[in-house]
């Protein structure tokens, strides 16, 4: 594994060694073979395990699909000196993997391969940070998020010059896609951060269901659909956009709330996800409508009214996973969500939310961010290739 690694990832061992030797070594290696998976007795058919999503394409994978049930977010930060050369050798060298990988095939130097037969929907998304354009000497297309009030952003949390997004219906999955890539970028970056989360699991709800973070409420009413999602989230290139934003839930607090007072901070039915002017949880939010007591149905402060956008090529996608991680000594949670956005154009679509969020919206009472990261997903790749080329080739 070790050679294998040096001689694709090139400079890192071998100075001077350029992205067309690393392309040789890819052309002309074999693959490792993949052990069978072990049969089921049963006679029901396995099909969550071996599932797969298209690597190839315009597009990157892992946005627009229903999203599997756990999340790896990894931020990597370059060293000062890195250039275009070693970013484009680093780029082959994970697209080779990514590409074997979600098909279930193991890695080439995989010495786990059997973790790698059951790839359970497993997709990988790259995002490149504002340092990584800096490093090759090229105009960013995405800035950093200004300050919002609201803000109580921690460094160990925060930034990252190159992401990747790993998700499959398998947490085993996901841990093994995870320390392979890890291996696969140690010579060119190091680990700025890890996010993990969860969604429900295959099978609890159906497929494209809303998902329900650890506050209880439905998250993703709002999200494009169908023929919205393509003017809201892709560019005419293939390339999009990426907020990663941990948000911290006061659980503490938010629990010993009435269910009442809850609704009316997010402005839907808890058992619902209705809008507290409708039944159902599609309904349009009726912003004109009073309640029994002759006040608004929807209130101004609620969550719904403050992120509301009518214009569907200004929406946002949301794609969130929750996180629970150990609780403190005194038994206080540390429960939340990383809250993942894609958008054509953070500063036309997702600013602009936040921004009337951050000024009145009354879940700022229970929630909390604490992370901030900003990424360009450049356009996917056709077999051959690999992702980046347009922007480091």
């Amino acid at each position: 594994m070790t050679t294998r690694r040096h001689l694709l990832a090139g400079g890192a061992a071998v100075a001077g060694l350029g992205v067309a030797a690393g392309a040789a070594v890819v052309a002309t290696t074999g693959r490792d073979a993949a052990p069978a998976p072990v049969a089921r007795t049963d006679a029901a058919p396995l099909t969550t395990g071996t599932a797969t999503v298209p690597f190839h394409g315009p597009r990157q994978a892992g946005i627009a699909e229903d999203p599997p049930a756990h999340a790896a977010f990894v931020a990597f930060t370059l060293p000062g000196g890195t250039d275009r050369r070693a970013l484009a050798r680093m780029m082959r060298l994970l697209t080779d993997d990514v590409a074997r990988l979600t098909q279930g095939v193991p890695a080439l130097g995989d010495t786990d391969a059997t973790l790698a037969v059951l790839p359970a929907r497993l997709t990988v998304t790259f995002g490149f940070g504002p340092g990584l354009y800096r490093a090759a000497g090229l105009a960013a297309p995405i800035a950093d998020l200004p300050a919002f009030r609201i803000d109580r952003l921690e460094s160990r949390w925060s930034g990252g010059d190159l992401l990747l997004q790993i998700c499959a219906d398998d947490p085993l999955t996901v841990a093994h896609t995870q320390r392979m890539l890890i291996k696969d970028t140690r010579p060119f970056a190091a680990v700025r951060w890890v996010q993990q989360g969860f969604r429900r699991s295959p099978g609890v709800q159906a497929p494209e269901h809303t998902q329900r973070n650890v506050l209880g409420q439905l998250d993703g009413t709002a999200n494009p659909r169908g023929a919205e999602i393509d003017p809201a989230v892709w560019n005419p290139d293939g390339s999009s956009t990426l907020v990663v934003r941990r948000i911290r839930a006061e659980m503490e607090t938010w629990d010993i709330l009435a269910a009442s007072d809850k609704e009316n901070a997010v402005g839907r039915r808890l058992e619902s996800g209705a809008p507290l002017s409708g039944t159902q949880e599609r309904d349009e939010p009726d912003f004109a409508r009073l309640d029994d007591s002759g006040l608004p149905a929807m209130p101004d402060f609620a969550h719904v009214t403050r992120a509301r956008v009518t214009d569907p090529k200004l929406k946002i996608l949301r794609r969130p996973y929750n996180y629970d991680g150990v609780p403190n000594a005194a038994g206080h949670p540390d429960s939340g969500l990383i809250f993942a956005s894609y958008q054509r154009s953070i500063t036309e679509q997702y600013v602009p939310i936040q921004r009337r969020l951050a000024e009145k919206d009354l879940l700022n009472e229970w929630i909390t961010p604490i992370g901030s990261a900003v990424f360009a997903v450049p356009p996917g790749c056709d077999e051959g290739g690999w992702v980046g080329e347009r922007v480091l080739g």
